[in-house]
């Protein structure tokens, strides 16, 4: 099978949807089946590799920043994608469109699969279905909102990566969703050992940006400050200065530590050496940082916004809290710093718990829809 997938943002820009992207078509590479991606080029990235078997392109758009796509650069990327699938791609002839995002990625598809004849899989995160997401996309979906519906309804097949972002996009969108939750590649990034650190490692990933909430992380640590704690920040975005700000106002700047915008191998190489992620976000689809802080044996303290408790046993492999309840992120925090003993308990049932979003099981679950619709066509 050939399998074009349609995603703006690819390792090592953008969020969680690249690396999911990523490891999807190393699968089905390793499965026999021929991967191309189209994303944006940015920075000095290569305009065409391969990379695990998988063949990546990179179009120009006017992507400026590796952590945030702002309008102009996802209709770069539109623009850009378009006349390359209908124009320059005649070295390729796909069976299957998958693409990642309603948004810039599903117009790209829809046209390509109209004028091409080719059926797409349309995969929604969260970001690309109005109202999930309202301090980030609320703006400009005010614009695009009514030439979506197409994009929604002609797609052979429609994908949530949590039943949140399903039930959210069923609000706008009357077509069938189905939910398969995000991957990783568990045995490449488990840990292979556990053990809590004498002074306990924080970790955060993402963009620092108002959806994340960081803020209230800073809140929190600063109700906890007289216990053992380090905590990482990693990433980049709008957010960073008033963050570091807050932190110098509450005299927590020796506990903080800002690696900047990381590599997904590197994050998980911060998490190995951490024990607990602190995702206090207003709003996830399924947080694929939560599932590779799993794999990698952390305990989790997350929000209850969208998919977050989609992955989390409480009591067990960790704890939910609303976004905006400090005191209850404080209890939660203070229990793991205070009781070793509950810290690792948590931990390696969060190692155990992460098998189950193997991404082995995501794309053969994706490889039976490509069939079926294939086997539809002819």
């Amino acid at each position: 099978m050939r399998i074009l997938v349609i995603i703006h943002e690819f390792p090592p820009i953008g969020g969680g949807g690249g690396p999911i992207a990523r490891d999807l078509s190393a699968e089905w590479v390793k499965n026999g089946h021929q991967v191309r991606i189209v994303s944006a080029h940015h920075g000095d990235l290569p305009h065409r590799e391969i990379l695990n078997g998988i063949e990546v392109i990179r179009l120009k758009s006017l992507r400026t920043e590796p952590f945030r796509a702002k309008l102009k650069a996802m209709a770069g990327f539109i623009f850009s994608a378009v006349w390359y699938c209908l124009f320059n791609m005649k070295d390729f002839q796909p069976d299957v469109i998958h693409v990642h995002f309603a948004v810039p990625g599903g117009p790209v598809a829809f046209l390509v699969s109209i004028l091409k004849k080719i059926p797409y899989v349309m995969t929604a995160h969260l970001g690309d279905i109005p109202g999930a997401s309202p301090e980030k996309t609320g703006q400009w979906f005010r614009f695009i909102r009514p030439l979506t519906p197409p994009i929604w309804k002609h797609a052979a097949k429609v994908i949530a990566v949590s039943e949140y972002s399903r039930k959210i996009a069923l609000k706008t969108y009357h077509v069938p969703i189905q939910v398969i939750p995000n991957g990783v590649d568990y045995q490449k990034i488990k840990a292979h050992s556990i053990q809590t650190h004498v002074v306990p490692q924080i970790v955060f990933a993402g963009r620092f940006v108002p959806q994340k909430n960081l803020s209230q992380i800073i809140r929190t640590c600063e109700k906890i400050k007289e216990l053992s704690w380090h905590c990482t920040l990693i990433g980049e975005g709008q957010d960073k200065e008033s963050i570091m700000n807050q932190i110098h106002t509450a005299g927590l700047e020796g506990r903080f530590t800002f690696p900047g915008w990381k590599t997904p191998e590197e994050v998980i190489e911060i998490f190995k050496s951490s024990d607990i992620l602190f995702l206090p976000s207003k709003n996830e689809g399924l947080p694929v940082v939560g599932i590779q802080a799993m794999s990698c044996g952390l305990a989790l303290v997350l929000s209850s916004a969208g998919g977050n408790p989609e992955i989390i046993s409480v009591g067990q492999n960790g704890f939910i809290e609303e976004p905006d309840d400090t005191d209850g992120f404080a209890k939660d925090l203070s229990m793991l710093l205070q009781e070793p003993d509950m810290l690792l308990r948590f931990r390696k049932k969060s190692l155990k718990s992460a098998e189950q979003f193997d991404i082995k099981t995501t794309a053969k679950t994706y490889e039976k829809i490509f069939a079926e619709i294939l086997q539809q066509k002819h």
